[in-house]
């Protein structure tokens, strides 16, 4: 049982982006793995809604730039003391190999996905509450009550295109989530709040650490020059969340790289 629950913030935009797509392919794996009608349902909803996001910005070429800028950093710790030479070595093995498949990607990403009229249909349906019953969509009701193995072959045929988009994702997240360590925290009466020092290495995520029975969630806002954090305690009653008036102790990781 996990001791600690995490609350993350994004501190620019590219890293939200990141975040975002990060939990929805969490979310399509898991559905993909299902074997119900809701599960195939859920997984089409999740992968229209990271197409939506790939439709709005050309996120192959952020990624590039990101793997880009990780490689530089750490060929920079090549000769640093005390550096283990072969897991950077593996390290930055994986990193231009992510780099390299993206580079040769032709074209956007996912583009050849809402090509297909099936796809077409459905992601004009979605906005609207319930707008994919089987009245409204017939195809994608038949493509439903297909045999598992021709949906799944489907759905990893449809999902392909992002395979190493999610591994750039998961490689770019994991290193800034590693590469600060925690600091333990007070904050008095329930709030905390300090200024960033960003002129030389700017901090991309927020990691609050706070005890899993404490009764309070971690509420962040902020920017590239200053943060803060309420704990609030949750709503009862329909009442708003109020903040804790207790002194909280918690850990916070400043994540730059």
């Amino acid at each position: 049982m996990n001791t600690q629950t995490i609350y993350e913030f994004p501190l620019n935009e590219r890293i939200r982006v990141f975040m975002r797509l990060e939990q929805l392919f969490q979310q399509l794996s898991h559905f993909m793995l299902g074997a119900s009608v809701f599960d195939k349902r859920a997984a089409i909803s999740v992968l229209l809604d990271i197409l939506m996001i790939f439709s709005r910005s050309d996120l192959k070429s952020e990624l590039i730039k990101e793997l880009d800028r990780h490689t530089k950093v750490l060929n920079q710790l090549a000769h640093n003391h005390g550096v283990d030479d072969e897991k950077l070595q593996e390290i930055l093995a994986e990193l231009n190999q992510a780099s390299r498949n993206l580079y040769s990607a032709n074209g956007k990403i996912g583009i050849s996905v809402m090509e297909s009229d099936l796809f077409q249909s459905i992601s004009q349906r979605n906005s609207i509450p319930g707008g994919s019953c089987s009245f409204d969509l017939p195809a994608f009701h038949y493509w439903l009550e297909q045999h598992e193995a021709e949906q799944q072959k489907d759905l990893e045929r449809w999902t392909q295109p992002f395979v190493d988009i999610r591994v750039a994702i998961d490689l770019i997240l994991g290193f800034i989530r590693q590469s600060s360590m925690p600091t333990q925290e007070l904050a008095k009466a329930g709030f905390f709040q300090l200024a960033l020092d960003n002129k030389n290495h700017p901090v991309q995520l927020l990691r609050v650490g706070l005890a899993a029975d404490m009764p309070c969630f971690a509420e962040i806002s902020g920017g590239k020059h200053r943060f803060s954090i309420r704990f609030m305690h949750p709503s009862v009653d329909e009442n708003r969340p109020s903040q804790m008036l207790d002194d909280i102790e918690f850990s916070l990781t400043r994540c730059m790289f």
